[in-house]
């Protein structure tokens, strides 16, 4: 792709250089070649674009100077260089080519598929299923009766989409994910301690953009519907219960756990192992740090608070509290010791 159509997508300035250019692909400073285009945010990394082997460098900003140590090199600057970097490395990628149907292939009855659309072998797509044009279904991936998928998705190898699961354009779902299992929902007998499932009928629905990774898991709703909104991003083995809705351009990272009837809202961030209660509320642009937790029924916002504070621990509170929390207790602890020590010499 020459730089000028990569530059008139994306936006950026080219300095230096051509905009005849063709750049086949984006590589670290490291290893790229000289079609492949590296980026820079700072001084050091600065320095390591110059003296790599590629002749396109994206930068945040070049002086005359700059661009002097930079003869030769084709420079384009932007205000955020690596999401440049990152766009461009999608646009870059070559598409997997179209396969069709492969004849090991399971395709049910009143199946509709799009235009462009490739199927696996040893995958199973069930009755009244509908798969928008352009979309992949990997090797041994399951889509279940009436499934509805958008446009350009791809559904890795093992996966599993229950009946009735509904997803948006451009959804990625990774190795091993299950989405529209029922949920953990059981009514208990008061006399005999037995236990029976409530019902778990209602829908899953993912919407555009949404990414979910390998092994994770997504329950349906038990009466309504669980819902993860656009742009939502879900690291490998994150578990969300039923009837949550996960809000727009949230990042869920590896080991959190949402239970039931929980909210996340937009923008929120959970890092690894964080854990949160059913029917607790996670407000718009929370940052939760590693294995904090939220209580079942609490809500955490960002109120009062600077942005960009981390709430840590159970239950979850900004980071420098605990901190201070975790320092008092280091003294008083000390202080223990020290009582201690002389009570003992005393006798």
């Amino acid at each position: 792709m020459k730089l000028g159509e990569l530059i008139e997508a994306l936006g950026g300035e080219l300095l230096q250089g051509s905009p005849e250019f063709v750049a086949r692909g984006v590589n670290s400073a490291v290893f790229a070649g000289p079609a492949e285009i590296v980026f820079a945010e700072d001084a050091a990394s600065g320095e390591q674009a110059f003296a790599s082997g590629s002749e396109v460098i994206v930068l945040r900003s070049a002086s005359a100077e700059n661009l002097a140590r930079f003869s030769g090199k084709k420079v384009i600057v932007t205000t955020q260089p690596r999401l440049w970097f990152a766009r461009a490395g999608k646009l870059l990628r070559p598409a997997p080519a179209a396969m069709g149907v492969h004849a090991t292939a399971v395709v049910g009855a009143d199946v509709e598929l799009g235009e462009g659309v490739s199927i696996g072998p040893g995958a199973v797509i069930g009755d009244n299923a509908r798969i928008g044009s352009g979309s992949r279904i990997e090797a041994g991936a399951v889509i279940g009766e009436g499934v509805r998928m958008g446009k350009v998705c791809r559904i890795y190898p093992r996966a599993v989409l229950y009946a009735g699961t509904m997803l948006g354009n451009r959804v990625v779902v990774h190795a091993g994910a299950v989405l529209g299992a029922d949920g953990f929902g059981y009514v208990r007998d008061a006399e005999s301690g037995a236990y029976t499932q409530f019902p778990q009928q209602g829908t899953l629905v993912i919407e555009d953009d949404v990414e979910i990774g390998a092994n994770s898991t997504i329950d349906r709703g038990a009466l309504e519907e669980t819902r993860v909104r656009r742009g939502t991003k879900i690291d490998n083995l994150v578990h969300i219960g039923h009837n949550c809705d996960i809000g727009e351009d949230v990042v869920l990272v590896m080991g959190t756990g949402i239970s039931g009837s929980s909210s996340v809202g937009k923008g929120a961030v959970l890092a690894g192992q964080v854990g949160i209660g059913d029917h607790a509320h996670v407000g718009p642009g929370v940052i939760l740090g590693g294995q904090a937790g939220v209580l079942s029924g609490k809500t955490v916002t960002n109120d009062g608070l600077k942005p960009g504070t981390v709430l840590w621990g159970t239950p979850a509170r900004p980071l420098p509290q605990v901190l201070r929390e975790i320092a008092i207790v280091g003294r008083m602890a000390k202080r223990s010791r020290k009582t201690s020590a002389i009570d003992k010499n005393g006798e």
